[in-house]
């Protein structure tokens, strides 16, 4: 059987800023560069005022980018 529910990241998580370690260590603007390039996932719209990230999506990405570095 599988499950629906989806575990989601915000960019506060997801971004680091200065004194603060985000899952990625790159700024919210280098994320949204990215997603505008297509190269990290794209995010859910959880609602009007909220956007978040499938937490597979981004554990996915990290993933595929660990493995093309080794």
């Amino acid at each position: 059987m599988h499950s629906y529910a989806s575990t989601y990241i915000r960019i506060a998580q997801l971004a680091s800023r200065p004194g603060r370690p985000g899952k990625i260590p790159v700024s919210a603007s280098t994320i949204w560069r990215w997603v505008k390039a297509g190269v990290f996932p794209r995010p859910v719209k959880i609602s009007s005022g909220t956007t978040a990230w499938k937490v597979e999506d981004v554990e996915a990405f990290l993933d595929s980018q660990a493995a093309a570095s080794a």
